[in-house]
């Protein structure tokens, strides 16, 4: 714990740091006066072990290591900018002064009349569907979920391509051709031609037949009674990105 000794001193050496008629052994500039009180509170505090005085002592060193401040110092810390001070001119206010005061002074009714405007094109994009864009993805969810997966597991865009001309040109056929036959041994493409003709809304069934002694895969596609003109939105397009359809251009 602090001695009254101790304290006694300290209180001595702050008066006599102030006392300007104390003779030849005054301290003359005020850089010299704070050194030799830091030094005597670093004395103190390494020989108190109260830790209240500890504490308090370790408090009177940082008012003493900070510089006192002036006048427009302290006028700073209480009207900081942007209510007191004024900030510095930017780089790129300097730069385009003409533009960023034109920003800062618009007026109030504009202002709103522009956000209500942009607003309301906003409102307008995201109530806008292609018809077209909405009867492709219908037509994409009626794909079962296990042909999706596997077509974005291994996607192959040119063969749905080639799928999609066979199964488009046999839709938009009008010489009464009502059926397609097509013989696809390889599974996964014939996958990919079921998910073709489910996205297209035409039946298909795969049978198989034995022929020189080897199985054969034939598949059967025919027209449904709510098959309609194909739509303008190709199949390997909502496939690859089935979040934004694409129109075919």
């Amino acid at each position: 714990m602090a001695s009254a000794d101790l304290l006694r001193r300290e209180e001595e050496f702050y008066a006599s740091l102030f006392d300007s008629a104390k003779g030849g052994d005054a301290v003359k500039s005020r850089g010299q006066m704070i050194e030799r009180k830091i030094e005597v509170l670093e004395d103190m505090a390494a020989k108190v072990s109260n830790r209240r005085s500890r504490r308090w002592l370790n408090d009177r060193l940082l008012i003493e290591l900070v510089p006192r401040l002036h006048v427009e110092e302290i006028k700073g810390l209480f009207a900081p900018p942007p209510w007191g001070e004024e900030l510095p001119v930017s780089a790129f206010c300097r730069t385009s002064v003409g533009e960023w005061d034109a920003f800062r002074s618009i007026d109030m009714d504009v202002e709103a009349r522009l956000m209500q405007q942009m607003k309301q094109s906003s409102t307008k994009q995201k109530n806008h569907v292609d018809r077209n864009e909405l009867v492709a993805l219908n037509s994409w969810h009626h794909i079962d979920r296990q042909t999706r997966e596997a077509i974005k597991r291994n996607f192959l865009p040119d063969l749905l391509e080639i799928y999609e001309e066979r199964v488009r040109t046999f839709i938009e056929d009008t010489s009464g051709k009502d059926m397609l036959v097509l013989n696809v041994q390889d599974p996964f493409q014939r996958l990919l031609l079921h998910g073709v003709c489910e996205f297209y809304n035409v039946s298909s069934t795969t049978t198989t037949t034995v022929r020189d002694g080897k199985l054969r895969k034939t598949t059967t596609i025919k027209k449904r009674s709510g098959t309609g003109r194909a739509h303008k939105i190709k199949t390997f397009l909502a496939w690859s990105n089935p979040t934004e359809m694409l129109l075919e251009a």
